[in-house]
């Protein structure tokens, strides 16, 4: 497994290369796992152990769900989702999305807890940072987040 240690914006990332399978990387970043998907695959001949003949198509089931902080490459993408105007509710560290407090369509007001994000087997309460109405949801329970994913918006 090769290891590398990253600094983006101040932040440092430790990132795991477990397993590489055609374009198709098993990665772990600061501990949590993620399937990359890679632009081109790596060269085998220069990395014969990082390479296996199998294709594996991308598993959206078992795979977490994540957000790219800005400049990490390690990170898998999410699809991009249609966000509403108003105020983005960011996740202010990585982890595990455990509970949804709120729906779309919701009123919330200043200090209310809107999201649990479970960060080092700690549950950490997200809360509104302005009052309005819940415009969307990006994350369901269980996606991986990484530090500043956008998590819902109020509008």
């Amino acid at each position: 497994m090769k290891t590398y240690q990253y600094k983006v914006k101040g932040i440092d990332y430790k990132v795991e290369i477990a397993e590489v399978e055609g374009n198709i990387a098993k990665v772990n970043v600061n501990g949590i796992p993620f399937e990359v998907e890679l632009q081109k695959p790596i060269n085998a001949a220069k990395h014969p152990q990082m390479n296996t003949p199998k294709v594996v198509a991308p598993q959206p089931a078992a795979a977490p769900k994540t957000a790219t902080p800005a400049g990490a490459t390690a990170a898998a993408e999410q699809p991009a989702r249609p966000q509403s105007a108003g105020v983005a509710v960011k996740s202010p560290l990585p982890g595990t999305i455990t509970d949804l407090k709120v729906q779309v369509g919701q009123h919330v007001n200043v200090g209310d807890v809107v999201i649990i994000l479970e960060a080092m087997k700690m549950q950490n309460n997200i809360e509104a940072e302005v009052a309005g109405e819940i415009t969307s949801i990006t994350v369901k329970p269980g996606d991986t987040v990484m530090e500043g994913a956008v998590l819902m918006t109020i509008g």
